[in-house]
């Protein structure tokens, strides 16, 4: 390992002091959304847990008829909530893509090899929901999620699921390689040891080929995420189509907020993957 202080690298909220703000500004445009989206469907189950619920708001009348994508949320795999991120399906929405708004449940009640099975359980949900591949995206957690998804044999959960159920994802922030957090804080409620970290860790694990991956993050952000997702775009792009991109001016919370804007280069590059998951071969 490193000399870096992962304590500091990985404290993202210490980092960005503003974070309360952000937060409460992502609670009221969330609200909002939710509140003008008369078409959504809001706390569908996907299982038994209180957490495995998921909000849909289709880009269409008919979300059968729409290219679609899964959104998860971040919060080191133990806060936050899938209802403070639905004004982030605006984006997508505004351009025909239908976006699911996806739940877990939290460490320390579960472990994130749970929450895995917990996301692929959704995505099944989803691929019968819909009846077509569909792209993911994910912050921070949620990031690290997407790639696990991606990189997924489906037909070993379900022999009827496509090869390429989620062919696409576009993950912010994200952390693929699990071992610096073993020996910091968080760990208390992740619970992870060696060996867990690097088995739920994406970076290790064969990508189907063929796969598309964008490992987006802040410019602002540490060294640490920063080298995360250059290491996976690495890590990959023998067998999967990688794109690395630092945004800059980003911190790790506010990176995300483009999505909420039709017009951005965030959103666009979404509806791109959404469209060609959407026609991808099953």
């Amino acid at each position: 390992m490193t000399g870096l202080d992962y304590e500091a690298e990985y404290n993202n909220r210490a980092r960005v002091p503003e974070h309360p703000e952000i937060f409460a500004r992502w609670h009221q445009d969330a609200k909002a959304y939710r509140d003008r989206s008369s078409g959504a469907r809001l706390g569908l189950r996907y299982g038994t847990g209180e957490r495995q619920t998921i909000d849909l708001f289709p880009g269409r009348d008919e979300e059968s008829a729409s290219p679609a994508m899964m959104f998860i949320h971040g919060g080191w795999w133990r806060s936050l909530h899938p209802d403070e991120f639905s004004h982030l399906a605006a984006g997508p929405n505004a351009h025909g893509v239908t976006v699911a708004m996806v739940g877990y449940e939290l460490c320390p009640t579960v472990t994130i090899a749970d929450i895995v099975d917990q996301m692929r359980a959704a995505a099944l949900f989803l691929w019968r929901e819909w009846g077509r591949p569909f792209a993911v995206a994910g912050h921070s957690a949620g990031g690290h999620l997407s790639a696990c998804l991606l990189a997924t044999e489906w037909r070993g959960l379900d022999p009827q699921a496509p090869v390429g159920l989620v062919p696409a994802a576009y993950a912010i922030s994200g952390v693929f390689d699990l071992a610096p957090l073993t020996g910091i804080s968080i760990n208390a409620d992740l619970r992870l040891d060696e060996r867990s970290a690097r088995d739920l860790s994406p970076i290790h694990w064969p990508v189907p080929s063929g796969r598309v991956l964008d490992a987006v993050v802040g410019g602002l952000e540490s060294s640490e995420f920063l080298r995360q997702s250059q290491a996976i775009a690495a890590a990959w792009r023998p067998r999967a189509e990688t794109r690395y991109e630092a945004l800059a001016g980003k911190n790790h919370f506010d990176v995300i907020e483009a999505l909420a804007d039709p017009d951005s280069a965030m959103t666009r590059r979404v509806v791109e993957l959404a469209r060609r998951a959407s026609t991808a071969r099953p």
